[in-house]
């Protein structure tokens, strides 16, 4: 007797392959660090990647009750992109198209692709590049050219100003023992003044220290909390700072006298930008891992991994758009009395420790984010990170 087989065991047999292909699917889509959209006629989403809930700040189920313009800026190109598409049934591009938007930054700039996601399917996917992430690095290397422009004049400054002030230091107080009450306080101005442009100078030094960094694991948590209460207890003791750590996180590679410097270097900024009659003012300190992003090494084909993500976040009324993209360069400042110099030093020592550094502003809502590499072991391990 011939043996049968029952319909609805072929129909769960065929299913659960399908089921499985499909769970298959999402995995890879999930493990893509673009983001990646699919929307249906209507232009409304009905599927989205993880690095889509992450770039669009908002959860799959809740993308899924919106349409793609709902995430979009108004009047945007993207929209006319896909309906392009769905008209041709075949693939589009377009470069340098800003989605910014409040929810997720003033300036997104992206690559877009898309594609039908099949022959006489109205669907279409569509694939994120985000642009600033290379612009970042570029931004970086310029900051680092600068720094060490500003180093060479640094100790050209040293060599041939701080000498010769020393002798007009020397001079005025030597006429101090010999002058009226009333020239004396212009000989005291003039040692006063003196002492201030040999800071200024010492301060431009720092830039020409061109010897390797004295690097050891450092617990980045303790760095912070050491700034914090340095802020707390000085420049920024009418100001609520508040800390959103992430426990796990592993040591970082660092000097950690150079990174307190950094780090209270950015707090103070945020302090001085909200200012000293802010009844709400807030900074917080944030620590997370990000890994995916990395970074060439110049004349290296060595690519440095930088998962170590710490932020300083504050809620002034933001850096001007006309100096973002230069703030860390010298002498670019929006202080009236301000150098320039400290955010351009702190460009350069994370620079020198193989990280980078940027600025995003909103208003209300200013964030300097730190990327970092982490310690490993000599054999090149990495260490555990419980998750």
């Amino acid at each position: 007797m011939p043996l049968t087989t029952d319909p609805l065991d072929v129909l769960d047999e065929v299913y659960g392959d399908l089921a499985s292909t499909t769970r298959r699917g999402d995995a890879i889509l999930n493990l893509l660090p673009l983001p990646v959209l699919q929307v249906d006629g209507r232009n409304m989403i009905v599927d989205a990647n993880v690095a889509a809930e992450a770039f669009f700040q908002m959860s799959r189920s809740t993308m899924r009750r919106n349409g793609l313009a709902d995430l979009l800026p108004f009047g945007s190109p993207v929209i006319s992109l896909v309906d392009e598409a769905r008209r041709r049934g075949g693939s589009m591009n377009e470069y340098r198209v800003d989605i910014g938007t409040p929810r997720i930054g003033s300036e997104r700039i992206v690559d877009i692709f898309v594609a039908p996601a099949g022959e006489a399917d109205p669907h279409i996917v569509l694939l994120l590049q985000e642009r600033t992430i290379a612009e970042k690095i570029d931004r970086q290397l310029t900051h680092r050219g600068a720094a060490r422009s500003v180093g060479a004049m640094g100790s050209m400054l040293a060599h041939e100003i701080k000498n010769p002030l020393s002798g007009i230091r020397g001079a005025a107080q030597l006429l101090e023992s010999s002058v009226s009450d009333q020239d004396r306080t212009l000989t005291r101005l003039i040692c006063d003044e003196t002492d201030r442009i040999v800071k200024l100078v010492d301060r431009f030094e720092h830039f020409a220290d061109g010897r390797p960094v004295e690097r050891e694991p450092v617990n980045i948590h303790a760095v912070l909390e050491h700034v914090r209460r340095l802020a707390g207890t000085g420049f920024a003791r009418h100001i609520r700072l508040a800390e959103a750590y992430d426990p796990s996180l592993p040591p970082v590679y660092a000097n950690r006298d150079q990174l307190i410097q950094v780090f209270l270097n950015l707090v103070k900024n945020a302090a001085e930008a909200i200012g000293p009659d802010a009844l709400d003012g807030e900074i917080e300190l944030t620590t997370a891992f990000r890994p995916g992003v990395r970074l060439s090494v110049p004349g290296s084909t060595e690519r440095v991994s930088l998962p170590l993500e710490f932020c300083v976040r504050d809620n002034g009324p933001g850096v001007p758009s006309d100096l973002i993209r230069n703030l860390f360069d010298p002498f670019v400042t929006t202080k009236a009395s301000g150098s320039g110099l400290g955010l351009a030093l702190v460009a350069k020592i994370v620079g020198d420790h193989g990280g980078v550094v940027e600025c995003e502003s909103l208003p209300r809502r200013t964030t300097f984010r730190v990327l970092m590499p982490m310690h490993s072991a000599r054999d090149g391990r990495a260490p555990d990170i419980e998750r």
